[in-house]
């Protein structure tokens, strides 16, 4: 089961990894990043609980005093996520941002180290190293001039924390009995009330169902880029720790990469060849059984 497990990662990783396909057609239709997010979430939201009234409503019930897991994993992960994300993309640029957004791995494992003691080991810190290496040379960082502030700096990093605090909440709501399932649909429903206070939410829904194929584009955001790898990603830690949970989810840079190559022509350097080779590396690394704790 475990190593199923890790084909669930891996797979989240992917779909993420294909997140800029869909972000470049609902950007050229006039939607922004913030638009975007809230339209991940409505989208989630609605198909989950629409989802679950059908399969098993049970699932929709919850705790009160359990809500504050699904605050951390809608409020405290994708809305701070997302918000420090884009505002740190127009503080450095691009390649920046999504370096220090991998630092998530790291902040992972240091927080699930002191909050669930799970074992801090040599296959992980190889890994770790492995995996942030590679994102660095594959998002180019080193190759051209970089804008960066102090301000684009601490962003990044709040970024990373936010996308690290999703495996943190999801282990707590795992570990009090809620099915992925409820989950996934209680981190969205409330990601979608924040996000929709950053939005015009007529102007975005407005824009994004206009017409059929942009209403199945945005449908396919949610399904594809959301649903599906949150969903995945959750069930996958049931059976994965935390850390080594997030490393493995680094594949999606590769796969941004990978698919920027073979659907619009981009090019790719020796040393942005050589970044993907150690993420996949450190995916071998990840599989491995046997481990050293230090």
């Amino acid at each position: 089961m475990r190593q199923i497990s890790f084909v669930f990662i891996l797979i989240s990783g992917i779909l993420w990894g294909c997140l800029g396909v869909f972000v470049r057609n609902l950007n050229a239709i006039g939607l922004v990043s913030m638009d975007i997010v809230f339209l991940r979430a409505v989208v989630t939201a609605v198909a989950m609980v629409l989802f679950l009234l059908v399969y098993d409503r049970q699932m929709l019930k919850i705790r009160l005093k359990d809500f504050w897991c699904f605050l951390g994993t809608g409020i405290a992960s994708i809305t701070f996520f997302n918000f420090c994300y884009f505002k740190a993309v127009t503080l450095t640029s691009m390649s920046v941002a999504a370096v220090l957004l991998y630092t998530a791995p790291a902040i992972v494992m240091v927080l699930s180290y002191f909050l669930f003691h799970e074992q801090f080991s040599v296959r992980k810190a190889i890994a770790l190293v492995m995996t942030f290496a590679g994102c660095v040379l594959v998002t180019g960082v080193f190759e051209s001039s970089q804008n960066i502030s102090a301000g684009g700096i601490l962003l990044g990093l709040g970024a990373g924390l936010g996308y690290a605090l999703y495996s943190i909440f999801s282990r707590y709501a795992l570990d009090r009995g809620y099915h992925s399932l409820t989950i996934t649909c209680y981190t969205f429903v409330v990601a979608a009330v924040a996000t929709g206070c950053l939005t015009d939410i007529p102007r975005v829904m407005k824009l994004s169902f206009s017409s059929v194929s942009y209403g199945a584009l945005s449908l396919s955001l949610g399904i594809v880029c959301t649903v599906a790898p949150y969903l995945l990603y959750t069930l996958g830690l049931v059976h994965v720790e935390n850390s080594l949970a997030s490393i493995i989810a680094s594949i999606e840079p590769v796969t941004a990469t990978v698919l920027g190559i073979i659907l619009y022509k981009e090019k790719i350097s020796l040393t942005g060849i050589l970044g993907i080779g150690l993420v996949i590396g450190a995916m071998a690394v990840c599989s491995k059984k046997a481990e050293k704790t230090v």
